[in-house]
């Protein structure tokens, strides 16, 4: 097993709608928002954790490969793996997220090798804060009310107060993918990334929140957007 290349693809995430990734705020403020947004604490700014990417591409990844119910809900591990050791997209997420082995995988393990993928935090892109942003003097989040419904009265109850970073805004994107000898990986890579534009990132994706576009990918410099959009999530033979 030998490590032949470790790749870099960048690009830019677009939100199409309202982001919301909470910062997990558990102080209460008199006026203040019931759930902020996730923010550097050096610049102030909202970004994207890595986190938040690997999380939910590796799970959107899971439901289209039917790998949920095997590991019952939980992320899908070596454990699973072993006893279907034959399902190569299984074992492509293994490659590609990681798992969580215990002695009885050790083998298993040692023929996967090192987790390939490396999602880093996404910041606000500084170019288009300053082309937007500051020429304009918008603000980088909103604060959008909601509340529910009592069908019978009709009247709203339950107020709340979501922050948002704005529809438009741009973060930088990159992760890098270790190459081992023998690795085909990247069109999983591609796939999940199109099935991550196709739902959405953060909380409240069911409310319109956080729907986002890739944009202007590139692997080590070299344009990924054709071979990108080429990716048919839902194709027959995937």
């Amino acid at each position: 097993m030998q490590l032949t290349q470790i790749q870099k693809i960048i690009g830019t995430i677009v939100l199409q709608s309202g982001l919301h990734i909470g910062a997990g705020d558990s102080e209460m403020r008199i006026g203040g928002t019931d759930s902020p947004v996730v923010k550097d604490p050096l610049t102030g700014q909202p970004y994207i954790p890595g986190s938040s990417l690997k999380g939910k591409i590796r799970s959107l990844l899971e439901w289209r490969h039917g790998l949920v119910l095997a590991a019952g809900g939980a992320p899908y591990s070596f454990k699973q793996l072993a006893q279907d050791e034959n399902n190569s997209a299984g074992r492509a997420v293994i490659k590609l997220f990681g798992g969580a082995p215990d002695k009885a995988e050790d083998q298993l393990v040692t023929s996967i090798g090192p987790t390939r993928l490396a999602f880093w935090d996404c910041p606000l892109s500084n170019d288009w804060k300053i082309e937007e942003v500051d020429s304009r003097n918008l603000l980088i989040t909103e604060v959008k009310s909601e509340n529910s419904i009592n069908r019978i009265a009709g009247t709203a109850e339950s107020p709340r107060f979501i922050e948002r970073v704005i529809a438009g805004a741009c973060f930088d994107f990159t992760l890098t993918l270790k190459v081992l000898a023998g690795d085909d990986l990247l069109d999983t890579v591609l796939l999940g990334l199109r099935l991550l534009e196709l739902d959405s990132l953060g909380g409240s994706g069911s409310r319109g929140y956080g729907k986002i576009k890739f944009a202007a990918l590139k692997l080590d410099g070299t344009d990924l957007m054709e071979q990108f959009h080429a990716i048919i999530p839902f194709n027959q033979t995937a």
